[in-house]
C-alpha cells in the first residue's frame, strides 16, 4: 500500500477529505534506531517538550556513542540522576536494557512481528504501556493501520471532526475510526494534523 492509495481511500470520507484538502500530502517520517526511540519514549513520558530533550541530550551526553543496553546496565543509578531522570525512569530504563540484553525484546526481529505481538512483547517493560507501543508502531515500524484510542489528541480529533457534544470514549472513538480501516495511521495522523498544535509533527 502507497501513500497515495491512504490518501485515495480516506478522501472517501466526505468529513475526513475536508481535512486533507487542507493539510495537503501525508508524509509521516519514520524514525530510525529502535532502542534508541525506546529509550527516548521513556525519558520523554509526562514532560514538556523543552525540558525532555534537555535530559535526553543530557543522557546522550554521558556516552561516547548512543549506549547499548550493556552500556545502560553498567552505568551507576547515581550517574542516570545526574542528568535529571527520576528513580523511577532510571528503573524503567534498566529495564528496558535489561529485557534486551536477555533476549527477550530483540530489537532484530521485532519489525518481523505483528501488530499486537509488538505490543504484547513491549509493555512486558516497565515504563511501556500500550500508547507508547502505539507511537513506536507508527514511527519506528512504519504500521500503516494503528489507531491509538488511548491518546487524547486523537479522541479530540474525532470529535472535531464529528462536531461530538463531548470527547469521545476510546471503544467509542474505535468504533468511529473503522471506516478508515486499513488506513487508520494515516486517519490518526490527519486528525492530528488537524489540531493547530500538532503542527510540526512528522
Amino acid at each position: 500500500m502507497t501513500v497515495d492509495d491512504a490518501i485515495t481511500f480516506l478522501q472517501k470520507d466526505p468529513a475526513l477529505s475536508n481535512i486533507i484538502d487542507v493539510v495537503g500530502k501525508y508524509k509521516l517520517k519514520k524514525r530510525s534506531g529502535h532502542f534508541a526511540v525506546l529509550v527516548e519514549s521513556i525519558i520523554s513520558q509526562q514532560l514538556a517538550t523543552s525540558a525532555a530533550d534537555a535530559i535526553f541530550k543530557r543522557f546522550k551526553d554521558l556516552y561516547p556513542k548512543f549506549p547499548t543496553a550493556s552500556d545502560i546496565l553498567a552505568t551507576r543509578k547515581s550517574k542516570l540522576r545526574t542528568v535529571g531522570l527520576s528513580s523511577m525512569k532510571i528503573e524503567y530504563l534498566k529495564d528496558l536494557a535489561k529485557h534486551v540484553e536477555e533476549g527477550r525484546l530483540n530489537m532484530r526481529t521485532i519489525s518481523r512481528m505483528s501488530d499486537e505481538d509488538v505490543i504484547i512483547h513491549l509493555t512486558q517493560v516497565k515504563g511501556i504501556g500500550r500508547w507508547t507501543a502505539e507511537m513506536f508502531l507508527i514511527f519506528s515500524l512504519g504500521r500503516q493501520d494503528i489507531f491509538p484510542v488511548g491518546d487524547l489528541a486523537l479522541r479530540k480529533g474525532v470529535q472535531m471532526l464529528f462536531s461530538l457534544p463531548e470527547m469521545p470514549k476510546p471503544k467509542e472513538a474505535e468504533k468511529l475510526g473503522q471506516r478508515w480501516k486499513p488506513h487508520r495511521t494515516a486517519a490518526t495522523w490527519y486528525l492530528w494534523k488537524s489540531l493547530r498544535q500538532f503542527d510540526k509533527i512528522g
